[in-house]
């Protein structure tokens, strides 16, 4: 089926985003799993993806935990060095959409203040033509109301949208709302469906 429009997701889509690997680097692995066992960074991080904002959800939490403080502060005073590097090949297929005046939009679920330092850093966040960002929305995949809202600003019917996200679950709510959902695995996999719907050539996907 061919599509109308393009949505991305940006984590580990466009821009890798690995906890882990930076607290890894350090701490070093045995601490980081220490850490990660006695904190909720990742309750706290979906806190800041429904709006919370960072600084206060960070110091709660350290607050909460004053022997890790210092850790958890490192999820904000380093939250950068967590997010990366951009995935080449994914911002080349944005950018060969983009040349091809295919409409593009951002799905994502990020904070408010974390997405401002991603756009600072990776200018081609500014190429879609609107995003959807949970931390300014206050709702988050694989919630529905998320999916229907960028379906009400953009115009575009469900089956004409082709979507993809890192995510299972983000992917299978799409689905059930009809889109064209693609699991993302690697920029090639992602280059491939968006030849098959006929938004790409073989030549531009492959050149990005």
């Amino acid at each position: 089926m061919t599509a109308d429009a393009v949505v991305f997701d940006i984590g580990r889509v466009l821009i890798d985003w690995q906890p882990e690997e930076f607290y890894d680097r350090a701490l070093g692995p045995d601490r980081r799993r220490t850490l990660f066992d006695a904190v909720d960074l990742y309750t706290m991080n979906a806190h800041v993806d429904r709006g919370a904002d960072l600084h206060d959800a960070v110091e709660a939490l350290a607050a909460a935990h004053p022997g890790w403080a210092a850790e958890i502060r490192l999820w904000r005073d380093s939250w950068l060095d967590m997010a990366q590097p951009e995935i080449p090949g994914s911002v080349r297929l944005l950018r060969a959409l983009k040349a091809r005046g295919v409409p593009v939009y951002a799905l994502t679920n990020f904070g408010i203040q974390t997405f401002e330092i991603a756009r600072a850093a990776y200018p081609f966040l500014d190429l879609f033509d609107a995003r959807f960002v949970s931390g300014h929305l206050r709702v988050m995949k694989p919630e529905a109301e998320i999916y229907a809202i960028l379906e009400a600003e953009t115009g575009h019917a469900p089956e004409r949208l082709i979507f993809t996200d890192d995510n299972a679950d983000n992917v299978a709510a799409a689905a059930a709302r009809g889109w064209q959902a693609h699991l993302f695995t690697g920029p090639d996999g992602w280059a491939a469906q968006l030849v098959r719907a006929g938004l790409l050539t073989e030549q531009e996907a492959a050149h990005g």
